[in-house]
């Protein structure tokens, strides 16, 4: 930085200023000391920031080691939203999300001084873990248990599901059948009520629950006894892929989709616009979730305290494809 401000011809202070983004420096001046900036080939030194402010600018995330869709979108989509605020995200992956795996992962995110903390917590064991992490520590979870008093960005699954299921109904069939997600994840409990609300609003009764594990194989299995059954002409699955393997199953038994069967899932996976026939499902909106929690987690740093519980949902979209269509057409 000594450097710099002599190349610039100015002092260290306005150097620091400039860096900062502060106002009180006049433009030639700025214009300046980024020139040299840029000559010199100076980058900030963050460990030195650090040192100095009591924080760095990391934001440590913890988050399931997953391949599944939507927490590795999640975290994609929060890597890309920190680093257009000027954080860098360190992530700890942990096997489980379980009390013993998030403490410790958190643990060492603080002793590398991170400015905050992003807990992508989607099962219900990682909800006791939440609660016993320090109380000053600026904390975000996304997708986690709302009953609990901890700040949560979240899908509003209820609100996917019912729309899904209702447009199902819109289509004139008299009900749905859903094959659900693990029963541990919030998701799918959130999936499940919102598909029962549209049914019972409906009048109608909700058929047995077929439980899946969000796998295309699971989806499978359960389309291989849903494909048995003449009765069933609408299928709500609680993602996609549980949404492929049940198409694959009801075209061995030869049940035309959406002729016979119409079949919906959840997500939008990239692939789903290319499934035959094109998949309709609900699209939850990363973007916005990530940038609803890093809003959340600097409005904490910012002023130094915890968020309480404070909450916000994000609406998904329904986008409806070829999948869907009255029955017996």
């Amino acid at each position: 930085m000594t450097d710099v401000a002599r190349l610039a011809g100015v002092s260290h202070q306005t150097v620091s200023r400039v860096l900062n983004g502060h106002p009180n420096v006049r433009e030639q001046t700025r214009l300046r000391v980024r020139a040299a900036i840029a000559e010199l080939g100076y980058r900030p030194n963050g460990a030195a920031r650090a040192l100095v402010t009591g924080r760095s600018q990391v934001i440590g995330v913890v988050a399931q080691n997953t391949t599944l869709y939507g927490p590795a979108s999640l975290l994609a989509a929060l890597e890309q939203t920190a680093a257009a605020e000027g954080f860098a995200v360190s992530v700890g992956s942990v096997r489980d999300l379980d009390h013993r795996s998030i403490s410790a992962a958190v643990e060492r995110h603080l002793a590398h001084r991170v400015a905050g903390i992003v807990v992508i917590a989607p099962v219900e064991s990682a909800g006791e873990a939440l609660e016993r992490l320090p109380k000053d520590v600026p904390l975000v979870t996304v997708d986690g248990d709302p009953h609990r008093p901890v700040p949560l960005v979240t899908v509003d699954q209820v609100a996917g599901a019912r729309a899904v299921t209702q447009h199902l109904l819109d289509a004139g069939h008299r009900t749905v059948w859903h094959v659900s997600g693990p029963s541990d994840w919030f998701d799918s409990a959130g999936r499940i009520e919102g598909w029962r609300e549209a049914l019972l609003a409906a009048g109608v009764e909700p058929p047995p629950l077929m439980h899946g594990d969000w796998s295309a194989a699971s989806g499978y299995r359960c389309g291989q006894m849903l494909a048995r059954m003449p009765e069933v002409t609408a299928i709500f699955t609680a993602n996609d892929h549980l949404a492929l393997g049940v198409l694959r199953a009801l075209h061995e038994f030869g049940r035309k989709v959406p002729a016979e069967i119409s079949v919906v899932g959840f997500d939008d996976v990239p692939e789903a616009a290319y499934f035959i026939p094109p998949l309709t499902t609900v699209r939850p909106d990363f973007d916005a979730v990530a940038r609803a929690s890093l809003q959340m987690l600097l409005t904490q740093i910012e002023s130094g305290n915890g968020g309480g519980a404070l909450r916000q949902t994000i609406a998904p979209t329904l986008v409806a494809r070829d999948s869907v269509a009255p029955p017996g057409r």
